[in-house]
Formats: structure tokens, C-alpha cells, sequence
């Protein structure tokens, strides 16, 4: 969850549904919708990933199941949001601080080498704190 559900948010549920079993439901939504960026395609593709065709900046509100056992956040507003959401839930609720690399200026190589950094670290944590589950999933199958 982030501030747009535009660039973080949407990379990060990319990156999940690629790293973790099918069987694990990943979504991604934000305070506000936001507007499609091309970049956020552009530097998926750089390593082998794609944006669902079908993809629209949406909310929190918008998403067709409400119901989640972890929400990860990665703006101080989306962070804000989720605790309101769940204070009454047994919903565990992780701030991953991120950079929004739409704010980078410069050329068009120093933008997209803002959100290769976000990917990266988008990727790296993940990884870290989830893939581990679907690894040991799938050796014990």
C-alpha cells in the first residue's frame, strides 16, 4: 500500500506474485488513485516482469477482498491508513519506508535509475521477509 497505488505499490505486488506460491493472494492499493507511470513498466521489463494489462491505480476501498493477514506500507500516509484500518484486527501492519522516485529529477537515465533502486529494494525485501515461506513450501512438497 502506498500514497497512489501508481508506482511502489504496484512494482512491489509485481515483484510479490513472482516470488511467492500462486496460493498466496497479493494485491496492491493506495490512499488515492493515482495515474498509470510508464516507468514502472519500463524498468519491470528490464528484468523479465510485467504490469498486468488490466492494472488501474486503485484504492484500499476498491479492492475485491478486504480481508489480509499482513499489509505492507510504503508511505507515511498508506502507514497511517492501514493502522486506522485495522486497529480492531488481528492484522499485522509492516512500514517499509520508500522513496517515490517520481520525485527525482534530471535526465531521463537519472529517473529510471531512481526506480531501478526502488525495485531493487523493493525485490531485496520481499525476499527477505517473504519468499522464505514459499521456498520452504515448496521443498516439503
Amino acid at each position: 500500500m502506498c500514497g497512489m497505488n501508481a508506482i511502489r505499490s504496484p512494482m512491489a505486488e509485481v515483484i510479490a506474485k513472482r516470488l511467492l506460491p500462486h496460493d498466496i493472494y497479493v494485491q496492491s492499493a493506495g490512499v488515492r488513485a493515482g495515474d498509470h507511470d510508464p516507468f514502472v513498466e519500463v524498468v519491470l521489463s528490464e528484468i523479465g516482469l510485467t504490469m498486468p494489462k488490466r492494472h488501474q491505480p486503485r484504492t484500499l476501498d476498491e479492492l475485491e477482498d478486504d480481508y489480509f493477514d499482513v499489509i505492507v506500507t510504503l508511505s507515511p500516509e498508506a502507514h497511517h491508513q492501514a493502522l486506522e484500518l485495522t486497529r480492531s484486527s488481528a492484522v499485522e501492519v509492516i512500514y517499509w519506508p520508500t522513496l517515490d522516485p517520481s520525485v527525482e529529477g534530471g535526465t531521463r537515465d537519472q529517473v529510471l535509475e531512481a526506480y531501478r533502486s526502488v525495485r531493487d529494494e523493493l525485490w531485496r525485501r520481499i525476499e527477505a521477509r517473504f519468499a522464505r515461506t514459499g521456498v520452504q513450501q515448496e521443498q516439503r512438497i
